[in-house]
């Protein structure tokens, strides 16, 4: 192996395994900038850009609410063709995609009662009910969390946010019970939320089964009003309701001087 200089007159002399490092640092080419396709895939997948995206899909289902009306659809133009078992599945899948546009449950909850009965009619609200919580929620995980949870700032907005996050389904359960928040602001609430998915879903089920059964109820037995069974559920529809005002009116100090 050479030396670096020579012994007698000095020249500088290099090694050849520095000569071979600084041929191959030479021979690596420059990274080069991100092309036109990663410089657009890097904004369509920005956080900004899926809230704009979740945006427009909830403004064009809410369109196609107000345009076409799919609850008076399912009130009143079911196929007659269609029934059984099948028609509780497509009626399940309306639902929830109906509830992921804003559509009122309650309307949707008579209407499955005044379709299938109390019992089939209970159940396949339940499976729309959870089926459009998920989808929201899924939604709202995916296309909102990123550039929303920045924005969580003030004093209830931080609070609801830790008591969604620490206390995800008692805090569900709450909501679900009791009325007074809407169905699609808890789903999009939860999703911006630490709010695990089991703990979401679990307790929409749970949570959804008095107020879902009442409506449902409510509906089957719409052409009797003076039934014992029409005015128990709307007395279960009441309560629910009286309770939830009660408690929010109890509460509203310990809110605001958090």
């Amino acid at each position: 192996m050479l030396d670096a200089t020579t012994r007698s007159g000095g020249t500088a002399t290099v090694s050849p395994r520095a000569a071979a490092t600084e041929l191959a640092v030479a021979t690596v080419p420059a990274s080069a900038p991100p092309g036109p396709s990663a410089r657009s895939a890097r904004v369509l997948l920005s956080p900004w850009s899926r809230l704009s995206l979740l945006v427009l899909l909830l403004a064009a289902a809410a369109t196609c609410v107000l345009l076409f009306e799919p609850q008076r659809l399912l009130a009143h133009g079911w196929p007659p063709q269609l029934g059984g078992a099948s028609a509780a599945v497509v009626f399940a899948g309306a639902y929830g995609l109906c509830t992921v546009a804003f559509v009122p449950r309650p309307l949707l909850n008579l209407a499955g009662g005044a379709l299938f009965g109390s019992q089939l009619g209970i159940g396949t609200t339940l499976v729309g009910t959870v089926l459009g919580a998920g989808i929201a929620f899924g939604l709202g995980r995916v296309l909102g969390q990123d550039a929303l949870r920045p924005l969580v700032r003030g004093r209830l907005l931080k609070a609801a946010d830790g008591q969604l996050s620490r206390h995800g389904f008692r805090s569900m359960m709450a909501a679900r019970l009791f009325p007074g928040v809407p169905f699609w602001a808890a789903n999009y609430c939860a999703a911006v939320s630490r709010m695990g998915w089991v703990p979401f879903l679990v307790a929409t089920a749970l949570g959804s089964i008095p107020n879902t059964a009442a409506y449902v109820v409510a509906g089957a037995r719409a052409s009797a009003p003076t039934s014992p069974a029409f005015l128990i559920a709307m007395a279960c529809i009441a309560a629910p309701a009286l309770v939830g005002a009660v408690v929010a009116w109890r509460k509203r100090h310990h809110i605001r001087g958090r």
